[in-house]
């Protein structure tokens, strides 16, 4: 992740991935040119990066100009296109190929047709880098197309975003959710994480989500992923991942515009991790880190048993269940521990002290992020 002026963006084509495509145009506008001796265009500002590399890689005699054109404010392309530098030279009966670095709206394009109109060029083509397909709005051919993108916001290889980003040799998406958090909350049964998540929530604004209350909801009310997850869990089956991850995808949905969530009984897997993985990446986010309430056993039992006395549940009464619980705890935490320490996002927290304490200690954490 890179940080232009006030914006996020995040990797989206490798420096490899272009020189490939770079590459694969050499070779057709090469084979479709055969012997002539072309004179390529470059659009500048944003093609010089692009020019430079194709003709380093061009097999035959060429020559090069520029013109120079804006159209770009901000991260919006514009209607007003601004002819800052025109043609310098004659270009009568000559073969032309314009190497633009992106085409989106097309409103550059049909200045560039503008230009030469009256230039008696012998033929025109137009090749393209970057292609958005969405965007693109005219109706003039595209001879040569590198890649063809979605229609968000990039910079890299010579494209920028208010004058940064055109010395990066790769290229950036806009990260469209800028400013989320999103943690994995774990906690051993008694370590307080309950208690704790709601500090957190309301500290940060963040939206708790337990998988547990989740799951209640969706059978309570019905919904067909309820309905679905119902009636695996009539037959003893467990629930599959998939009907878990649509669950937690339809909370996410429902909070679009929140600074960001806090994972509460899910993943439990590194099956369920990559997949919450891919769902944040999916919402242009990700999980941010994996914290961990950690209190020794000795405490918890103690704790829980003392808890038993007023919940009424019977699995906080029993201090062999409460010792199973916390052991299959630990089986499933080790796994995660070592998915979410791969990529540096695993914090353990003291979790013994008073509920105060435990919280600083847990804002100190997040505070870091």
């Amino acid at each position: 992740m890179i940080k232009l002026n006030d914006l996020y963006f995040k990797p989206f084509i490798s420096e490899k991935e272009i020189d490939s495509a770079v590459s694969k145009m050499v070779t057709e506008i090469a084979n479709d040119l055969q012997d002539e001796v072309p004179v390529f265009v470059g659009i500048l500002n944003g093609s010089f990066m692009f020019v430079s590399d194709f003709v380093k890689k061009y097999p035959k005699p060429c020559e090069v100009t520029f013109i120079k054109l804006a159209s770009y404010e901000g991260i919006k392309s514009t209607e007003d296109i601004q002819r800052l530098i025109g043609l310098t030279q004659d270009l009568t009966g000559r073969k032309v190929v314009i190497l633009e670095d992106i085409i989106d709206s097309g409103n550059t394009l049909e200045e560039v047709h503008r230009i030469f109109k009256n230039e008696n060029v012998d033929e025109l083509k137009i090749a393209t880098l970057f292609y958005k397909p969405e965007a693109y709005k005219k109706d003039y051919k595209l001879h040569y197309v590198g890649l063809e993108i979605p229609n968000k916001f990039i910079v890299g290889y010579g494209l920028d975003y208010n004058g940064l980003g055109r010395d990066l040799p790769e290229i950036y998406q806009l990260k469209t959710t800028q400013h989320m958090t999103n943690l994995v909350l774990f906690g051993p049964p008694g370590a307080g994480k309950g208690t704790q998540a709601e500090f957190l929530k309301d500290k940060y604004n963040l939206v708790h989500i337990s998988t547990g209350d989740v799951f209640r909801f969706n059978i309570k009310n019905e919904t067909a992923l309820g309905m679905l997850a119902k009636s695996y869990m009539d037959k003893g089956e467990l629930v599959p991942d998939q009907v878990t991850i649509d669950m937690l995808n339809a909370e996410v949905e429902k909070n679009a515009d929140a600074n960001g969530f806090i994972f509460d009984g899910f993943p439990r897997t590194n099956a369920q991790a990559q997949a919450l993985d891919q769902l944040m990446d999916g919402k242009d986010s990700q999980i941010n880190a994996m914290i961990a309430l950690e209190v020794d056993d000795e405490v918890l039992v103690k704790r829980l048993l003392e808890r038993g006395k007023t919940s009424g549940r019977k699995d906080d009464a029993d201090e062999t269940i409460i010792r199973n619980r916390i052991t299959e705890y630990y089986k499933k935490t080790a796994i995660l521990k070592d998915y979410y320490t791969a990529q540096n996002k695993y914090f353990g927290v003291d979790g013994v002290g008073s509920i105060s304490e435990i919280t600083e200690r847990l804002n100190a954490v997040i505070d870091k992020l």
